[in-house]
């Protein structure tokens, strides 16, 4: 576990990973808790008509084991389960009974439609799936396409094509012995958001949990503390919701709240903060944005002791935002669905630096190179971002794709570094600063120009609800900045807003980097794990150039 010792370099120096030869994700964040103190409290579980459940860690043992005794008898170890439900008790469950058998879990966002599923059902060859009624109703539609599917279980009672999967666990024994797997034995599938191109499954062992804990501990101010009490509405398809809120907190016994609402509101995600008085929370930087739209924000009596955030960067305003509305800094962190939670930021160490991602976390080495050179990058200068290997947050391998498998590495000096796709600069504080994906940086007159900087000034627009910048292609300066905006309630799109828009950006960013052309859309194209999705705004600028 992490320890505080002051600062951020005492706190690296005295980290040192301990990875056991044999480990089991579902054994160590339930059945160790449960033999420990049973009765303890592990998910707390609110239902749509927000009724509550309370389930302590020996009934997620019981009713895991139960699950782990239907699924054992038609799968092999190694095979995939998939998992399509929303945050709940049997979500989580269902996760632990398939890591302690030894098969490799494979979370579905319930929003997926029949193309997203069919793709990752599959890709992922899954034999499995347990899911809802309305999963059940998705997946009926291209069932004659999955030839690897052989059950499908339902939490919603009994359904055609579907095992009541309450019954049949009614019927098995509680006790269950585990699969003792090794700490390098692949446990969880999980696909990239596809922000371009097919998404791919990046296969992760066991020890990614491991490998995810110094990272959580950082960006919550030294999880655990006494009486955490966590909640994300990220869903626990998504590796945020899953490996940064989850797993962790049942690792480190720390009760987690089980509440994804159908659509995501500001004022219910500080109602259910207060009333259930949530002690640490991650929120995406999509659900800081809506939260800070809401008139009340500041109203709410909040117990609030930790706030992370990532997949997006955050600018100075939401960060004072959050420290007045919170009372607490929002750590950042970075990472990838192959490499997560490498970076973050942590107020108990550091002041935050807005536009800043924060350090990198202790026991990962990240650095920024030139991947055409293959040195490192100096102070200041734009490169890569990069891990270096080995590390037990990494990916084992994108499943069927040895060739994106190989291209995700490079060496420098004999040692092996991933490379993340994103650019970055390393700052005088040792700080990694996000400047955007490889694909998202816009060169503009000879100038590089990252995407989220303008769109975080945007933001600070009150007729901006949501802003996604793009280049759009340009004769003489290669590509202008392009800003697609979603208008904030009350506001309607006309060329006298957007040129107001305009100027409030060149009057606060260099004039090089203001948008040039401004859209006004309805709906943001936005991935299930919150992230814009640049390459269909790039796609529709691009179109709208060559039509015009």
């Amino acid at each position: 576990m992490l320890k505080n010792r002051g600062d951020v370099r005492s706190t690296r120096d005295g980290f040192k990973w301990e990875i056991p030869e044999h480990y089991n994700i579902g054994v160590d964040i339930c059945d160790r808790l449960a033999a420990q103190n049973p009765d303890n409290l592990a998910i707390i579980d609110i239902a749509q008509d927000k009724s509550v459940q309370n389930h302590t860690f020996g009934q997620l043992r019981d009713f895991s084991n139960q699950l782990a005794h239907v699924l054992d008898r038609n799968v092999q170890l190694g095979d995939r389960i998939a998992v399509s439900l929303p945050q709940s008790f049997e979500t989580a469950a269902a996760h632990i009974a398939i890591t302690k058998i030894g098969a490799v879990s494979l979370p579905l966002f319930t929003l997926f439609g029949p193309e997203a599923l069919l793709h990752r059902m599959s890709d992922s060859g899954a034999k499995v799936i347990i899911t809802n009624a309305a999963g059940v109703a998705m997946i009926a539609q291209i069932r004659q396409e999955l030839p690897a599917l052989e059950q499908v279980f339902c939490v919603d009672g009994p359904i055609e094509d579907a095992i009541d999967l309450h019954a049949v666990c009614a019927e098995q024994s509680t006790h269950f012995t585990p699969i003792n797997t090794k700490a390098e034995d692949p446990a969880i599938l999980i696909y990239t958001s596809g922000t371009t191109g097919n998404p791919k499954g990046a296969l992760h062992a066991h020890r990614v949990l491991l490998g995810h804990l110094p990272g959580v501990e950082m960006s919550h101010n030294f999880l655990p503390q006494p009486d955490d009490l966590i909640w994300t509405p990220a869903d626990w398809a998504w590796i945020g919701g899953l490996l940064d809120v989850l797993m962790p907190a049942l690792h480190h016994g720390i009760p987690v709240i089980a509440r994804r609402f159908e659509k995501f509101r500001a004022s219910a995600a500080f109602e259910l903060m207060q009333e259930f008085n949530v002690r640490n929370a991650f929120l995406p930087p999509t659900a800081l944005k809506m939260m800070r739209q809401d008139p009340n924000a500041e109203s709410w009596n909040l117990k609030l002791r930790s706030v992370a955030s990532g997949g997006e960067t955050l600018g100075k305003e939401l960060i004072e935002w959050g420290e007045k509305v919170f009372g607490t800094t929002i750590n950042e962190f970075y990472g990838q669905t192959e490499c997560n939670m490498i970076v973050s930021s942590c107020a108990a160490l550091a002041p935050a630096e807005p536009g800043v991602m924060g350090f990198a976390v202790p026991g990962h080495t990240v650095e920024v190179i030139d991947e055409e050179t293959l040195t490192f990058s100096g102070l200041g200068e734009e490169g890569s971002i990069a891990a270096k290997a080995p590390d037990p947050v990494m990916l084992l391998e994108y499943l069927n794709n040895p060739a994106a498998t190989a291209k995700k590495f490079v060496e420098i000096d004999g040692t092996k570094w991933l490379i993340t796709g994103d650019k970055g600069q390393k700052t005088k504080s040792g700080r990694i600063r996000f400047v955007g994906r490889d694909d998202d940086v816009i060169s503009s007159s000879g100038y590089r120009i990252g995407p989220a900087e303008i769109e975080d000034c945007l933001l600070t627009h009150p007729a901006v609800k949501m802003a996604g910048v793009v280049g759009k292609p340009d004769e003489v300066r290669g590509s202008i900045v392009a800003a697609f905006i979603e208008l904030a309630d009350g506001y309607e799109a006309h060329d006298a807003l957007a040129d107001e828009i305009a100027t409030h950006v060149k009057n606060r960013l260099a004039a090089y980097e203001y948008p040039r052309v401004i859209r006004f859309i309805n709906d943001m194209p936005m991935t299930t794990s919150g992230k814009i999705i640049r390459a269909e705004l790039r796609d529709r600028i691009e179109k709208e150039t060559a039509n015009a």
